[in-house]
């Protein structure tokens, strides 16, 4: 910009095979009387020129031709020259930036200096799918919920946030979720806005309706045409409060059987579970999912959402509630409440934060394995769980699916046994005979599997796999080199036979000064695993 002037840039370009010497440059001539009033640099007191793509290096100068026009013959209306890189389009020329200093004052050093675009790239692994696949550690997309995408000019790529994210996509936390609920709303819903993890959700408000809340507004609902919702709504909550056992759990209620539970609606439990959202998930299992809730008390609880069920869960689950409102016990997942006016029963129990014993044995993530002292710890409270089920309520209660999954630890890894979906209340020192056997490989009492006769006993052998798990830290199948689906009981009872019990042992936990103590362990599971139940020890 200027008179006399010519802007020129030089630099670096990859061509097709290899890179290539660039450079390019325009010219602005001017006089005094060709000075009139323009925003155009067409070459009259400015002059511009596209910077192509794939332009790996540059610099940029400009000169003063004195050979083709005197710039001293300019000097008194035009002071300075310029030339800079911007981005395309932003400039608007002015005459007064050649014929005064303005420009400088402007943009300048006591300025703001220019806008100016920066196409760049990550270079040396190539595009996304290379550079993921050649060193991971260099790979530059850290953040959880971020994207890889190629550079749109060139080798290399770029990373960005994922939808509904926001942030660095360099650092390892970097991208946060955004909360599309909050202000300034440049995400759109005409009804009541709920944030999830990298999205949300809008529905209209009670009373109202649309076709896509996000994208129309909501329209009232005629009165006649609400009522007529409302009562099919109601309809269809009595029909499932019914057909969930609502109505034999009231009758429980009623004759003080149950006296402990809290009755939740569907609206109280999506508020608590965030509409069920996949982010407040704790575990998926056979029975169903189990979510994070907090309710409006600020408890934190889990909501137990079980899948669909026949007839026979449906008592199941009513068996389970009633069960678990009698239970009054430190080493017992108590139970708060349920739902019963939606398809799927929902139960919601206090909230246990460091998941199941299995898990702990099991899935160490890099921690170092526990102290032999822990694990009789979670195994003598399990033990005091089961001993009080069986002894110390009106009715002896069989859990009936002991194992490690379904003992979980609490802030203080104090054992917590969960999971009564399989249980059942005999009458003292009967035998109940099943239909249909419930459990889980590898812990189930053969008598239990054979001959179908649940007892107290049937419990002690599961307790005794689980026992067996801690001191071995081996699953209730296991594999063992290419032996595939051995049965831990079985392995350690023949073990004991040959007196080679010392070879199945977690070695981090043999030690000088614990043999014998180890032995009363083994010895102990070992008679839990009895084959005929009235030798085991209930």
């Amino acid at each position: 910009m200027g008179c006399a002037t010519v802007g020129m840039i030089r630099g670096v370009l990859l061509g097709a095979t290899k890179y290539e010497h660039y450079g390019s440059a325009c010219g602005s001539f001017c006089n005094r009387d060709s000075t009139e009033s323009s925003t155009e640099c067409t070459g009259i007191g400015c002059c511009q020129i596209s910077i192509p793509p794939n332009l790996r290096a540059m610099n940029f100068s400009f000169l003063t031709i004195d050979g083709i026009m005197n710039y001293s013959a300019v000097r008194s209306y035009n002071p300075c020259s310029y030339a800079f890189v911007a981005e395309a389009g932003w400039f608007n020329f002015s005459t007064s930036y050649v014929t005064t200093r303005e420009f400088v004052s402007q943009y300048g050093t006591d300025g703001h200096g220019v806008p100016m675009l920066v196409d760049w790239a990550i270079v040396g692994n190539g595009n996304c799918v290379e550079a993921k696949k050649t060193n991971a550690s260099s790979y530059a997309c850290r953040a959880m919920n971020s994207e890889c995408i190629d550079a749109p000019h060139g080798l290399g790529y770029r990373c960005v946030c994922s939808q509904g994210y926001d942030g660095n996509p360099y650092l390892d936390d970097g991208c946060q979720d955004i909360d599309e609920c909050q202000p300034p709303y440049e995400y759109t819903c005409h009804g009541e806005c709920i944030n999830t993890n990298g999205s949300y959700n809008c529905s209209c408000p009670h009373g109202s309706q649309s076709e896509d809340p996000k994208k129309e507004p909501c329209t009232k609902i005629p009165i006649p045409s609400q009522l007529s919702q409302k009562r099919k709504l109601a309809k269809e909550k009595e029909s499932f409060f019914k057909r969930n056992g609502g109505q034999i759990l009231y009758q429980q209620i009623l004759s003080q059987q149950v006296d402990t539970v809290t009755i939740f609606t569907i609206e109280d439990l999506k508020t608590a579970a965030n509409n069920f959202d996949q982010s407040r998930e704790l575990g998926t299992g056979g029975h169903g999912t189990v979510y994070k809730g907090i309710l409006r008390d600020d408890r934190v609880v889990a909501v137990k959402r079980s899948k669909v069920m026949n007839v026979v869960e449906t008592e199941e689950f009513v068996q389970e509630i009633i069960i678990l409102s009698q239970i009054n016990h430190r080493n017992v997942v108590r139970l708060l409440g349920c739902c019963l006016e939606v398809e799927v029963p929902i139960l919601v129990c206090e909230f246990i934060p460091n998941g199941t014993l299995f898990h702990l044995i099991h899935d160490t993530d890099g921690r170092p394995p526990m102290s032999l002292e822990a694990r009789l710890k979670i195994a003598q409270e399990s033990a005091e769980a089961l001993a009080y089920l069986h002894l110390s309520t009106n009715s002896p209660i069989v859990h009936a699916d002991v194992k490690s999954l379904n003992i979980l630890l609490d802030e203080n890894y104090m054992a917590k046994v969960t999971d009564f979906g399989a249980s059942r209340m005999l009458p003292n020192d009967a035998v109940q005979f099943m239909t249909m056997v419930q459990g889980t490989l590898g812990y189930l009492d053969p008598e239990y599997l054979q001959e179908r006769k649940l007892t107290q006993k049937s419990d002690v052998y599961s307790f005794g796999v689980v026992l067996l798990e801690l001191i071995t830290r081996k699953t209730a199948i296991y594999s063992k080199g290419l032996e595939r689906g051995k049965c831990l009981a079985s392995s350690f009872i023949q073990a004991m036979k040959e007196n080679r019990v010392e070879g199945m042992l977690d070695t981090s936990i043999i030690c000088v000064g614990m043999e014998e103590l180890l032995r009363e362990v083994a010895e102990l599971g070992s008679q839990c695993l009895s084959i005929k139940g009235e030798e085991s020890h209930p």
